[in-house]
């Protein structure tokens, strides 16, 4: 497997051990008999439609907008496992990494698809964070395998017990943009699920310009059955572990839906959700592409200037929530027309 590293210290501050999941673990008392997860069962689905969980949570000011669910998403969450290494990867029944994932990735990240959307986001057994820049590839790559394993064994559940004809948005940030790529890869470049494909969106993670024979990134906001992925630093950072790509990555401006290197002034950034749920602040960063990278100045938010990272991993959604809220509405518009 090629190695693609992400912000390992940026997750971390996202999603890193605080008391604040521990007050959810005794929700998550359920115990897998064989240590695989049952996707029969809600237990097993981090969020699900016949169940309330943080991904039907909507921020205070967007609570105006209509509800309609004729489409799916399919949702794979970003690595949660990013504590003391038990083991390569992730026990499906563990009650803190499952509190940290509905609490962080599935509240902050599979929310902004609830408005246009049921959302599934199945439980796997993820990869720990350390399989992504371990000198032991074999070992990585195991660990990997079984993540998707349960996530292949999650969508062909929901294929045949829960979709029902829908038309299917796939998407994911960081492990589960990874995993997704591998879904898109293996049941819709060029099978017949393509055409129920509304639009992919793999975030927080290379699109290599080789990973697809026939599926095409989305050249501008008016195509569907495309795909969309950036990964998002600050203006002129480029982290040395992903020097040598030398531009072999797609990516898309979330202000434009363009893949051209034009810039995006930040009056098109419709609104961010950062670390407070119900707030929305608008106009935080512009942004623009260049060598395969998402690049934006420093954003403005209260106390922003005491945030001095250069990699916006954390917020490759956050930063553009509501404008990827928009673009989910009106590539679903254009797929039923």
């Amino acid at each position: 497997m090629k190695r693609y590293f992400f912000p390992f210290f940026a997750l971390f501050l996202l999603f890193s051990c605080s008391d604040k999941y521990q007050a959810f673990r005794s929700n998550y008392r359920f115990k897998s008999p064989d240590g695989k997860p049952d996707y029969s069962q809600l237990d097993y689905w981090a969020a699900h439609p016949r169940k309330w969980d943080p991904s039907d949570s909507i921020p205070k000011p967007l609570r105006f907008e209509p509800k309609d669910s004729l489409v799916d998403v399919f949702f794979i969450h970003p690595t949660t496992y990013t504590g003391v290494r038990t083991g390569m990867n992730a026990t499906i029944d563990n009650d803190y990494i499952n509190a940290k994932t509905d609490y962080s990735s599935i509240l902050f990240q599979a929310s902004v698809f609830n408005r246009q959307c049921r959302v599934f986001a199945p439980r796997y057994r993820q990869a720990h964070i350390s399989a992504f820049f371990m000198n032991d590839k074999q070992k990585a790559d195991s660990a990997l395998a079984i993540a998707y394993e349960d996530i292949k064994t999650a969508f062909e559940h929901y294929l045949k017990t829960w979709n029902k004809g829908h038309p299917i948005i796939i998407a994911g940030h960081s492990q589960g943009a990874l995993l997704a790529e591998k879904i898109l890869k293996e049941y819709f470049e060029e099978k017949p699920l393509k055409n129920k494909l509304v639009v992919a969106y793999t975030l927080g993670w290379p699109v290599p310009k080789d990973m697809f024979a026939s599926m095409e990134m989305c050249k501008d906001s008016l195509q569907t059955g495309c795909l969309c992925g950036w990964r998002t630093f600050r203006n002129g950072y480029v982290p040395s572990y992903l020097k040598k790509e030398n531009g072999n990555s797609y990516v898309t401006n979330p202000l434009t839906w363009t893949v051209t290197n034009e810039a995006a002034g930040k009056a098109l950034n419709k609104g961010s959700v950062l670390t407070k749920f119900n707030k929305v602040y608008k106009h935080t960063t512009g942004a623009r592409t260049e060598n395969g990278f998402l690049y934006i100045s420093k954003p403005k938010f209260p106390w922003g200037f005491l945030y001095f990272t250069k990699n916006y991993h954390i917020g490759d959604i956050n930063l553009f929530y509501v404008n990827l809220q928009e673009d989910i509405k009106r590539r679903i518009g254009l797929f039923w027309k």
